[in-house]
Protein backbone atom coordinates (compact mmCIF):
# COMPACT_ATOMS: atom_id res chain seq x y z
CA UNK A 1 0.00 0.00 0.00
CA UNK A 2 3.21 2.56 0.57
CA UNK A 3 4.33 1.66 -2.57
CA UNK A 4 1.39 2.46 -4.06
CA UNK A 5 0.70 5.75 -2.52
CA UNK A 6 4.27 6.88 -3.21
CA UNK A 7 4.48 5.81 -6.70
CA UNK A 8 1.12 7.94 -6.89
CA UNK A 9 2.67 10.77 -5.16
CA UNK A 10 5.58 10.74 -7.09
CA UNK A 11 4.09 9.88 -10.41
CA UNK A 12 1.24 12.62 -10.12
CA UNK A 13 4.08 15.40 -8.62
CA UNK A 14 6.65 14.73 -11.75
CA UNK A 15 3.74 14.28 -14.21
CA UNK A 16 2.82 18.21 -13.51
CA UNK A 17 6.24 19.06 -14.24
CA UNK A 18 6.86 17.21 -17.26
CA UNK A 19 3.31 16.79 -19.07
CA UNK A 20 1.34 19.35 -17.64
CA UNK A 21 3.73 22.77 -17.52
CA UNK A 22 6.22 21.12 -20.28
CA UNK A 23 2.96 21.33 -22.32
CA UNK A 24 2.04 24.87 -21.35
CA UNK A 25 5.19 25.88 -21.90
CA UNK A 26 5.35 24.69 -25.28
CA UNK A 27 1.81 25.93 -26.03
CA UNK A 28 2.95 29.27 -25.15
CA UNK A 29 6.02 29.89 -26.40
CA UNK A 30 5.75 27.66 -29.90
CA UNK A 31 2.15 29.26 -30.60
CA UNK A 32 2.75 30.30 -34.32
CA UNK A 33 4.42 26.81 -35.32
CA UNK A 34 1.99 24.67 -33.31
CA UNK A 35 -1.66 26.63 -34.78
CA UNK A 36 -0.40 25.91 -38.10
CA UNK A 37 0.07 22.20 -37.45
CA UNK A 38 -3.36 21.73 -36.36
CA UNK A 39 -5.68 24.60 -37.10
CA UNK A 40 -6.17 25.79 -33.93
CA UNK A 41 -7.44 29.33 -32.97
CA UNK A 42 -5.16 32.18 -31.27
CA UNK A 43 -7.57 31.94 -28.24
CA UNK A 44 -6.35 28.60 -27.51
CA UNK A 45 -2.65 29.89 -26.86
CA UNK A 46 -2.13 29.72 -22.72
CA UNK A 47 -1.14 34.07 -21.43
CA UNK A 48 1.34 32.04 -19.22
CA UNK A 49 4.34 30.42 -19.86
CA UNK A 50 4.67 27.70 -17.32
CA UNK A 51 6.90 27.00 -14.57
CA UNK A 52 5.70 30.48 -12.22
CA UNK A 53 6.94 30.85 -9.49
CA UNK A 54 4.62 33.56 -8.93
CA UNK A 55 4.12 33.22 -5.30
CA UNK A 56 0.36 31.55 -4.21
CA UNK A 57 -1.36 33.56 -1.05
CA UNK A 58 -2.06 32.25 1.67
CA UNK A 59 1.80 30.56 2.44
CA UNK A 60 3.64 32.04 -0.54
CA UNK A 61 4.48 29.20 -2.31
CA UNK A 62 5.31 29.25 -6.10
CA UNK A 63 2.92 28.15 -8.20
CA UNK A 64 4.69 24.94 -9.69
CA UNK A 65 5.48 23.90 -6.09
CA UNK A 66 1.51 23.84 -5.54
CA UNK A 67 0.73 22.40 -8.84
CA UNK A 68 3.13 19.27 -8.13
CA UNK A 69 1.66 19.10 -4.71
CA UNK A 70 -1.81 19.03 -5.98
CA UNK A 71 -0.78 17.14 -8.93
CA UNK A 72 0.91 14.20 -6.23
CA UNK A 73 -2.41 13.99 -4.42
CA UNK A 74 -4.40 13.40 -8.10
CA UNK A 75 -1.62 10.90 -7.88
CA UNK A 76 -2.42 8.86 -5.47
CA UNK A 77 -6.15 9.11 -6.23
CA UNK A 78 -4.87 7.33 -9.69
CA UNK A 79 -3.00 4.97 -8.54
CA UNK A 80 -5.70 3.96 -5.94
CA UNK A 81 -8.04 3.58 -8.61
CA UNK A 82 -5.90 1.78 -11.28
CA UNK A 83 -4.21 -0.81 -8.64
CA UNK A 84 -6.99 -1.74 -6.22
CA UNK A 85 -10.31 -1.58 -8.54
CA UNK A 86 -7.81 -3.08 -11.39
CA UNK A 87 -9.00 -0.11 -14.19
CA UNK A 88 -7.70 0.36 -16.97
CA UNK A 89 -4.37 3.15 -15.85
CA UNK A 90 -4.17 4.80 -19.16
CA UNK A 91 -7.76 5.81 -19.46
CA UNK A 92 -8.31 6.48 -15.95
CA UNK A 93 -5.25 8.91 -16.00
CA UNK A 94 -7.62 10.63 -18.80
CA UNK A 95 -10.36 10.14 -16.61
CA UNK A 96 -8.57 12.02 -13.65
CA UNK A 97 -7.46 14.32 -16.06
CA UNK A 98 -11.47 15.23 -16.47
CA UNK A 99 -12.18 15.07 -13.25
CA UNK A 100 -9.19 17.74 -12.30
CA UNK A 101 -10.47 19.92 -14.82
CA UNK A 102 -14.23 20.10 -13.16
CA UNK A 103 -12.79 20.55 -9.74
CA UNK A 104 -10.72 23.89 -10.92
CA UNK A 105 -13.57 25.32 -12.36
CA UNK A 106 -15.59 24.49 -9.65
CA UNK A 107 -14.60 25.01 -5.92
CA UNK A 108 -10.98 25.91 -7.02
CA UNK A 109 -12.75 28.77 -8.61
CA UNK A 110 -14.93 29.23 -5.94
CA UNK A 111 -11.71 29.51 -3.55
CA UNK A 112 -9.82 31.77 -5.85
CA UNK A 113 -12.97 33.90 -6.63
CA UNK A 114 -12.39 33.05 -10.40
CA UNK A 115 -15.66 33.17 -12.76
CA UNK A 116 -17.29 29.14 -12.26
CA UNK A 117 -16.83 26.68 -15.32
CA UNK A 118 -14.02 29.27 -17.07
CA UNK A 119 -16.41 32.00 -16.92
CA UNK A 120 -17.95 30.23 -20.11
CA UNK A 121 -14.94 30.65 -22.62
CA UNK A 122 -14.96 27.30 -24.91
CA UNK A 123 -11.06 28.24 -25.00
CA UNK A 124 -10.83 27.90 -21.27
CA UNK A 125 -12.36 24.97 -21.53
CA UNK A 126 -10.42 22.97 -24.28
CA UNK A 127 -7.19 24.15 -23.43
CA UNK A 128 -7.81 22.86 -19.31
CA UNK A 129 -8.92 19.84 -20.91
CA UNK A 130 -5.87 18.76 -23.03
CA UNK A 131 -3.55 20.65 -20.59
CA UNK A 132 -4.85 18.29 -17.40
CA UNK A 133 -5.22 14.88 -19.77
CA UNK A 134 -2.09 15.56 -20.49
CA UNK A 135 -1.05 15.51 -16.81
CA UNK A 136 -3.15 12.47 -16.16
CA UNK A 137 -2.49 10.54 -18.98
CA UNK A 138 1.87 11.40 -18.08
CA UNK A 139 0.92 10.52 -14.14
CA UNK A 140 -0.34 6.87 -15.31
CA UNK A 141 2.24 6.37 -17.96
CA UNK A 142 4.86 7.43 -15.49
CA UNK A 143 3.40 4.73 -12.96
CA UNK A 144 3.85 1.47 -15.39
CA UNK A 145 7.60 0.74 -14.81
CA UNK A 146 6.63 0.68 -10.87
CA UNK A 147 4.19 -1.93 -10.77
CA UNK A 148 1.16 0.19 -10.32
CA UNK A 149 -0.46 0.56 -14.11
CA UNK A 150 -0.18 -1.09 -16.71
CA UNK A 151 -0.30 -4.86 -17.46
CA UNK A 152 1.97 -5.39 -14.21
CA UNK A 153 -0.98 -6.28 -11.67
Amino acid sequence: MKKVLLVGFLAGAFAVLAFHQALLHVLHHNWPWFAGLTGLPSGFRPAGSGFSLRPLPPFGVPAVVSAAFWGGLWGVLLAGLVRWLRLPDLLMGVVIGIAATFVGFTLVAELRGNAPWGGGDPMVWARALTLNIAFGWGAAFLMRPFGVGGNQR
